[in-house]
């Protein structure tokens, strides 16, 4: 199964995988560049969605409800939160830009009464995780104690020269608390853009054991396995990761071989 689908670099759309493309159940992600007053329409149907803006100023419309022109990074690497707009599924949705923009459309089943609702910076909480080398940092923009049906989401920034997604773990087993069973999406984004960084998706026995280089605007898709991330010297990862599985709950497993890297 090849896992790495591959960024287009000019037209609106910039990629797109749905639950038939990657032949799993829960997780959509798409990911859109539009240009100064180009729109994006379409419906969310039988599905959530989480609509992040990347980079740029844009207006959404979801339905009855309506936000003008937020957004406010240019550059995903910009070290602010950023605004995403969650949308309940049934809904009609249009995305006007103002200026470039660039924005990405999360999605999973959706079947509850929530209302669409703008996600601001100051409620997209920041953390730094790891140290040493394997330090990143980490914006967690549609987390399990926000409301939602299945969609967890979530965007990384890993500095050139270290590791993320690491000691690498996984998360495909329904054993709740010990681990969750979720699909799991890798919009990357590198800087400076030529660059590239190297994503390993495997299982304990192998049966899946794919490593890519993966460059700006691709998709790695995480079926099953663990899957960690690194950045070559000289350039950094941004990567946008949208989860979803049967049940809301992000718990994970580390590959027993590499579990001693953790700290004591």
């Amino acid at each position: 199964m090849h896992l790495l689908v591959k960024g287009k670099p000019d037209g609106q759309e910039i990629v797109n995988v749905t639950p038939q493309s990657a032949r799993w159940h829960y997780v959509g992600f798409a990911a859109y560049r539009l240009a100064q007053n180009q729109r994006l329409d379409f419906n969310t149907g039988a599905r959530e969605i989480c609509i992040v803006i990347l980079r740029g100023i844009v207006s959404v419309r979801a339905g009855d409800a309506f936000w003008s022109e937020i957004g406010e990074r240019q550059s995903v690497f910009d070290p602010i939160s950023p605004y995403s707009v969650y949308v309940p599924h049934g809904q009609k949705v249009n995305v006007t830009a103002h200026g470039d923009a660039e924005i990405a459309v999360c999605s999973a089943p959706g079947h509850g009464d929530f209302a669409a609702r703008l996600i601001e910076p100051a409620s997209a909480n920041r953390s730094v995780r790891g140290q040493g080398s394997n330090t990143r940092y980490v914006c967690d923009i549609l987390p399990q104690s926000a409301p939602a049906d299945h969609l967890l989401v979530v965007e990384v920034v890993t500095p050139a020269g270290h590791s993320s997604s690491y000691p690498p773990h996984k998360h495909d087993t329904d054993n709740l608390p010990e681990e969750s069973a979720l699909e799991e999406t890798y919009y990357h984004r590198i800087n400076p853009a030529q660059g590239f960084a190297f994503q390993r998706v495997y299982t304990d026995d192998r049966s899946l054991d794919e490593s890519m280089a993966v460059e700006n605007h691709d998709v790695v898709m995480v079926p099953r396995g663990y899957h960690p991330v690194v950045a070559p010297h000289g350039y950094d990862c941004y990567y946008l990761n949208v989860m979803a599985g049967p049940k809301r709950s992000w718990h994970f497993k580390n590959d027993p071989a590499h579990d001693w890297l953790m700290p004591r």
